[in-house]
């Protein structure tokens, strides 16, 4: 990796440095404290983060306060959503959820257990959804639970250009029935035939707000459907889009420490996690940026 930046911003005056991971995303910021940045510093990891999609702040020692308190300088946030077991969210704050497999009393901390997390983009099934996410590690097994991030942008222009022009005015549903872990949601029924299971209907080409970049927008595999084609269609064609998206080329794998905190752009990114041994620890804190405009479509 190379710090490609000394003291980022408009004359120095943010006093961080930046270090690209070498993916096709990412960056870590090196040389802050999240607990005590100020609007100068925090209008400077907005652009570095608009630039590289995720961030990476290692070493850091937040209280579920001051997690709150950083992420809301970049919006709204939402409030935890209820998943299929565990406890909702951290104490007296609602917009902590907790990421865990950890039991106490026979009660689950947390949702999504030790399994693996399959590609997906967090709560795309919303007609509003989520401009971002941070995760923040609190207890890290001594291996595996490892997050890979994928640079949607990465993955359009890497497509052959006649899918780029079959595809430039398609649109999307993502599924709503399942979650990321593969469990039904709460309140909801198990359903296989993706074209009337529950879900929001988006462009599957935007174009960021921010950056201008056109990038895919997918949400999940399992149960997704195009509008307007025929089943086997729709199908051919995901998987065709999905053999890109695991392709590694587009990715970055972080290997989590205690009081890492990332941060990620849901509108550029998609997102997974390996499994761990479930006799191991993990605990994670995660907030989320409320969204305020629907995707866009590059088609406009």
């Amino acid at each position: 990796m190379e710090v490609i930046s000394d003291s980022v911003g408009n004359q120095g005056q943010a006093n961080f440095d930046v270090i690209e991971t070498g993916a096709a995303l990412g960056a870590e910021v090196l040389g802050l404290d999240l607990r005590h940045i100020d609007s100068k510093q925090a209008e400077e990891i907005l652009r570095t983060w608009n630039r590289y999609s995720v961030l990476l702040f290692r070493n850091q020692s937040m209280s579920s306060k001051d997690l709150l308190n950083f992420s809301q300088r970049f919006g709204i946030l939402d409030i935890a959503p209820i998943q299929e077991n565990g406890r909702r969210f951290v104490g007296a704050h609602p917009e902590l959820y907790v990421v865990s497999n950890v039991i106490v009393n026979g009660e689950a901390i947390g949702s999504l257990g030790s399994g693996e997390a399959v590609w997906h983009t967090d709560m795309s099934y919303l007609d509003m959804p989520p401009i971002a996410s941070s995760l923040y590690a609190v207890e890290i097994p001594s291996d595996g639970g490892n997050t890979h991030f994928c640079c949607m942008s990465s993955v359009y222009q890497a497509l052959p250009e006649a899918t780029k022009r079959r595809i430039s005015d398609l649109r999307i549903k993502h599924d709503g029935t399942y979650n990321s872990g593969g469990f039904v949601r709460h309140g909801l029924r198990e359903t296989k035939d993706p074209r009337t299971s529950p879900g929001a209907i988006h462009p599957l080409v935007c174009v960021h707000p921010e950056t201008g970049r056109k990038a895919l927008y997918v949400g999940r595999r399992r149960n997704s459907y195009i509008i307007g084609l025929e089943l086997a269609d729709s199908e051919a064609l995901l998987d065709e889009i999905w053999l890109n998206i695991e392709n590694k080329r587009h990715a970055w794998e972080h290997t989590w420490r205690v009081g890492d905190l990332v941060l990620w752009d849901n509108r550029s990114t998609m997102h997974r996690r390996d499994a761990f041994d479930a006799g191991t620890r993990r605990i994670m804190y995660r907030t989320q940026i409320k969204g305020d405009q629907r995707p866009s479509s590059a088609a406009n």
